[in-house]
């Protein structure tokens, strides 16, 4: 099957775009390894860039991330995507802070759990989505109580 559909995904992939992995079903769980690994990947570059952009530096975001894709260690796609979102927004106003998932993060940390592979760094981004979808969460609300009661530091009402 594979054989016969050939050209087609040569014509439709880039050059050297694609690849028969394995038996039935081996593709979609590579793709969804993939998947998880995008989550971990775009975590840190999104960690990075909040903490350059709360410095005192005025540091402008979109050059730093032109500069690193010339050669930089941690050159990529995602940080090509990253310098055009903020050349088009530097401080990402026009959005709201929620990162939705599609489910293949959640499938790689399943099958992770599953096979006892640890896999800290997709699970942590998975989780970065999760808490990027609320707003004034009951944890943090806790968290802030807790420090208030056993060291009395300051709350906000």
């Amino acid at each position: 099957m594979v054989q016969r559909l050939a050209p087609i995904f040569t014509t439709l992939a880039p050059p050297d775009g694609w690849l028969h992995v394995g038996a039935v079903g081996s593709g979609h769980y590579v793709k969804m390894i993939h998947n998880g690994i995008e989550y971990g990947l775009m975590q840190p570059y999104a960690e990075g860039f909040e903490l350059m952009s709360a410095s005192d530096y005025g540091l402008d975001l979109p050059a730093v991330a032109r500069l690193w894709n010339r050669g930089s260690v941690v050159r990529s796609w995602l940080l090509e995507l990253t310098a055009g979102a903020l050349s088009n927004d530097p401080k990402l106003a026009a959005l709201k802070a929620w990162v939705e998932d599609s489910g293949e993060g959640r499938w790689t940390i399943a099958d992770a759990v599953e096979k006892a592979v640890p896999a800290p760094v997709i699970t942590a981004a998975l989780y970065a989505r999760f808490r990027s979808r609320r707003e004034n969460s009951f944890a943090d609300r806790l968290l802030a109580a807790l420090r208030n009661a056993f060291g009395g530091h300051a709350v906000r009402r």
